[in-house]
């Protein structure tokens, strides 16, 4: 009891701090391979970042810095989900339409499955103990067993979905891009309860549940919002770089990290203590930085990221400059 106390104490303490410590500032810069990427995430178990990188599934140790980069393949890949206390990870694949079960040891193919159209983002929730996956032009949810390697349902939102977050209490929350709004689903009925408008939110992308039943969400012109999960009420409502992708929730220090890509710039929210729901950081790291995952451990933060050829031609995505895809490392 005595050791656990003082773990406690030495957690709040952390949190405590975040906002007169050091800021977070690159401090080395890992080499990858030409190409897109999507969400990364982080696989506290065996000390991993996974990154969705096209057709593979980029495999950071961060004990070592090194970048494995072919671990698995993939069909224009967007998320990497590991699965606690199982030696599988799930990933979406918008190219084939499919989720695909890997092997966490050596990202060897056990099974693929046939989903919705536009397979995008996805999380894990330990009340169903299922896979969440987005299928966001459809608007459809579609629930995955990763332990029985089946699809086990779906859910039917709205057209234009985003990122999922849960509350791990069967609640489920999904930006609608289409609408600036959030989702409310509830997986043991399996149908949407219930709809948070967000004022002036246009295109939400990274969205996280955090401590304090709260939500995080990221406006994708430039903008990112606090809600009250229970309520939908606004908490707090900020001004922030263009094209953020997601929302980074560190739980030991109680921050909520959101990259904007077209500033190059780290948003910390503190979501604890004197600094409540207040930006209290805005770190560099480089155009194009978007998305990322945190060691909570450590409190070390992973960017993908890319030089681009610029100008980029008008209704066209940017593309990057060959050679010059790698992973930012952030730390105090």
């Amino acid at each position: 009891m005595k050791r656990l106390l003082l773990t406690v104490a030495a957690m709040a303490a952390l949190a405590t701090s975040a906002a007169t410590a050091a800021p977070l500032h690159v401090v080395e810069r890992i080499a990858g391979p030409d190409g897109g990427w999507d969400y990364a995430s982080f696989d506290a178990a065996r000390g991993r970042v996974y990154i969705a990188h096209t057709d593979k599934v980029l495999m950071l140790d961060v004990k070592s810095d090194r970048l494995d980069a072919d671990f698995a393949a993939g069909d224009r890949l967007h998320a990497v989900v590991p699965v606690p206390g199982s030696d599988v990870l799930v990933t979406t694949n918008s190219g084939d339409k499919s989720v695909k079960i890997l092997n966490a040891r050596d990202g060897k193919l056990i099974k693929s499955l046939s989903v919705d159209a536009d397979a995008d983002g996805a999380t894990y929730d330990p009340f169903t103990r299922l896979v969440i996956v987005i299928n966001g032009d459809p608007g459809v949810v579609t629930l995955v067993d990763p332990r029985a390697r089946s699809v086990v349902g779906t859910i039917k939102v709205h057209e234009g979905l985003e990122f999922p977050a849960v509350d791990g209490k069967g609640r489920l929350f999904i930006n609608i891009e289409s609408t600036g709004a959030i989702a409310v689903v509830d997986l043991n009925s399996k149908r949407m309860v219930g709809v948070y408008p967000m004022h002036d939110c246009v295109r939400p992308t990274g969205l996280a549940y955090v401590i304090g039943e709260r939500l995080v969400s990221a406006c994708g012109a430039g903008g990112a919002k606090i809600l009250d999960a229970r309520t939908g009420a606004e908490l707090a409502s900020f001004k922030i770089g263009g094209f953020p992708d997601a929302v980074i929730y560190d739980p030991v220090r109680r921050v909520a990290l959101i990259p904007t890509g077209l500033d190059g710039k780290l948003n910390v929210i503190a979501l604890s203590g004197a600094h409540n729901n207040t930006i209290v950081e805005t770190d560099e790291t480089q155009i194009g930085a978007r998305t990322g995952a945190v060691d909570p451990s450590s409190g070390r933060v992973y960017l993908p990221s890319a030089e681009y050829i610029l100008p980029v031609p008008a209704g066209q995505r940017p593309t990057p400059k060959p050679g010059t895809f790698h992973v930012l490392v952030m730390a105090r």
